[in-house]
């Protein structure tokens, strides 16, 4: 659903008109995108490369043809991208304007997509959680004019428990399980020395699940962060990233889930079906996926049949 979402903002994308399915080459990308990298058929490592070539060529072919159409305003994402290519001394090429059209829909829809399923599996789990999660989205329907008008700015900023949840949520998910930075001179680290030029990844896991800075580090608790304000990153929380390289989409993360668990907890219910098992390889996977029956909540209380074969 957020693929479809995101495909269809950036690149106007739509798979029920395209020959090829751009999303399974982003799968098939993702899943080897942390692997051994033995480059033979049949390896995560070369299907990840391969799903990377395909999607390339896909943009590389809708690239071609939306130049050739002379459009007089922008519909998309796309359009401005091509029209900073035609621009005289523009720094964009053509190669880095494909491997950015590459990285907005990866960045834009896989962590998302993982970080609401783990928040919808937190949530039934917790119920005191969702709980109280309901009754702050709840307060904002009832202090409206027009209780079916979209959420305000104002409305947002005030989702102070929603904030709260998202945070604990990104971190205990951990979505991204390494960060990646270069040494740009030697640097001395408790007794090691780290050579300038050197990769040096951290892990933010490592970080997240302190039991020296997160007491109880394992237990889900939105409550440890009231009364703190993160308007970026620290070095006891980096799920977005750090310091010059910190995540551009965060914000835009932020609200995409608030707005997505405003409808959840205001206008459904739902209970478990199937899945719902956590794998970390080393990033968040749900190997079975996460099945949920989901019902609106002004349907009788009375829920109805469910065939899990369907």
């Amino acid at each position: 659903m957020i693929f479809d979402l995101t495909a269809k903002k950036l690149i106007s994308y739509d798979s029920t008109k395209s020959s090829e399915n751009l999303r399974d080459n982003f799968v098939a990308f993702i899943q080897g995108l942390i692997s051994f990298p033995l480059d033979v058929p049949g390896t995560a490592y070369h299907k990840c490369l391969q799903g990377r070539k395909r999607a390339m060529k896909m943009l590389k072919k809708m690239l071609q043809e939306r130049r050739e159409m002379q459009k007089k305003e922008q519909e998309d994402f796309f359009d401005y991208v091509i029209e900073e290519l035609k621009k005289e001394g523009t720094v964009l090429t053509e190669a880095i304007a494909l491997d950015l059209m590459f990285v907005l829909l990866f960045a834009s829809f896989e962590t998302t997509s993982l970080a609401l399923t783990y928040a919808t599996k937190v949530l039934s789990d917790h119920p005191l959680v969702l709980k109280q999660l309901q009754e702050e989205h709840e307060a904002i329907l009832k202090r409206r004019e027009d209780p079916n008008s979209g959420i305000t700015w104002k409305e947002y900023k005030s989702m102070t428990y929603t904030f709260q949840f998202i945070n604990e949520t990104v971190r205990l998910a951990n979505i991204v399980p390494g960060i990646f930075r270069k040494a740009l001179r030697e640097i001395n680290f408790k007794g090691y020395t780290i050579p300038k030029g050197w990769a040096v990844m951290v892990c933010p896991p490592a970080v997240h699940l302190n039991p020296a800075k997160y007491q109880d580090p394992l237990s889900f608790n939105p409550r440890r962060w009231e009364g703190i304000e993160l308007n970026g990153a620290t070095k006891h929380f980096m799920a977005f990233g750090g310091g010059m390289r910190f995540c551009v989409g965060t914000d835009f993360t932020k609200v995409q889930m608030a707005i997505f668990l405003h409808c959840l907890v205001t206008k459904y219910r739902w209970r478990p079906v199937k899945g719902g098992n956590i794998v970390r390889t080393p990033g968040l996977q749900f190997p079975n996926g996460f099945h949920v029956q989901i019902m609106e909540k002004d349907q009788t209380k009375q829920e109805p049949e469910f065939d899990e074969t369907k």
